[in-house]
C-alpha cells in the first residue's frame, strides 16, 4: 500500500516536470525567441575566438590543434 502510494506520487511528480517544459508561444512572441541571445550555443565567431584564446594561453596544441607560443601571437 505504501509502495503504491510512493509510485503514484513519483508518477505525478514526473508528469508535472514533463508538462512544465511545454509552453504555447503566441505568434507575436516568436520574434523575441528568435533573437541570437536566446540561442543555447555561442555564435561560431565567438567559439573560434575562445579556441584561439585558449590555444594562446596553453602555449601548445590545444583542442583545435593550433600550434603557437604562449605569448598569444599565433
Amino acid at each position: 500500500m505504501i509502495a503504491a502510494r510512493g509510485i503514484l506520487i513519483g508518477l505525478t511528480l514526473a508528469a508535472c516536470l514533463v508538462n512544465a517544459g511545454c509552453a504555447t508561444v503566441q505568434p507575436w512572441e516568436r520574434g523575441t525567441l528568435a533573437k541570437s541571445a536566446m540561442a543555447p550555443d555561442d555564435p561560431s565567431h565567438e567559439t573560434t575566438q575562445k579556441l584561439r584564446t585558449y590555444s594562446a594561453k596553453e602555449g601548445g596544441t590545444a583542442a583545435a590543434g593550433v600550434g603557437g607560443g604562449g605569448c598569444g601571437c599565433n
